[in-house]
């Protein structure tokens, strides 16, 4: 192989999006909440990750947890919200939407592929959720969408790998196939070998204690010591992974 292979990793505090980046990271998705899938994170957290790190911000768009079929109000603080990652200066946006018979939204989405340049645009997950994925491709690779993140209509990606593999293959090199979704160092060089994907998605993420010396015993389940965050070895050795596997 000799075309690098990219990792990008998904997080939703920005300690998670400077330990990305020590770590080798080529690129971040920045979201809030990924404990439901990810949602829009907030003004503040895209200014800081696009003026504090080298590496590309590509921000998520999506207004709320749930299905990928929005109403007028939702659509318009989708609108909204792309263009404060734009003004802040983020190199993509990540974002899908689909009508309620599990086609892809095309009406909308041009829409946002008109104001996003030139911002890259992923189409995200919302692509597991089509009824038939490779009309769906045919469908996102029109709209002039960069990658695909997907897990191959899978749970986990290693599960979806043959799908993938074939996503590849009929997109023929028109759009990037990206994998995200179980993904971790124990997996990634046989979900290469299956997919020949050059970009991966995953969060890296273990669970960390937090610092404080207090803590209201009666609230611990509502306000926890830990949290989850990026580890900076999970990430090291992925990147070390990819970097032998691009050779």
């Amino acid at each position: 192989m000799n075309k690098k292979i990219l990792i990008e990793i998904c997080v939703d505090n920005i300690e998670s999006a400077l330990v990305s980046q020590r770590g080798g990271a080529d690129r971040i998705e920045l979201c809030s909440s990924l404990s439901i899938g990810g949602v829009t994170p907030s003004k503040g957290m895209i200014e800081y990750a696009v003026s504090h790190l080298r590496i590309p911000v590509n921000v998520l768009i999506r207004p709320r947890g749930g299905d990928f079929l929005y109403t007028n109000s939702e659509f318009n603080v989708i609108k909204s919200d792309i263009f404060t990652a734009k003004v802040a200066g983020a190199a993509g946006i990540v974002i899908g939407m689909l009508n309620s018979d599990g086609t892809v939204d095309s009406c909308r989405m041009k829409e946002v592929m008109e104001m996003c340049s030139p911002m890259t645009v992923t189409f995200h997950r919302a692509f597991d959720m089509v009824k038939e994925q490779f009309t769906a491709l045919e469908q996102i690779i029109g709209l002039g969408c960069n990658r695909i993140l997907t897990s191959g209509g899978s749970l986990h990606a290693t599960n979806g790998s043959p799908i993938i593999s074939e996503l590849v293959q009929k997109s023929a090199n028109r759009i990037i196939i990206m994998p995200g979704s179980g993904i971790n160092e124990r997996n990634f060089a046989e979900l290469v070998e299956a997919t020949g994907c050059r970009e991966y998605h995953l969060s890296a993420s273990g669970l960390f204690q937090g610092k404080m010396r207090y803590e209201n015993s009666q609230l611990s389940d509502v306000f926890p010591s830990s949290y989850m965050q990026a580890d900076l070895k999970k990430i090291e050795m992925i990147c070390s992974m990819a970097e032998t596997l691009s050779e």
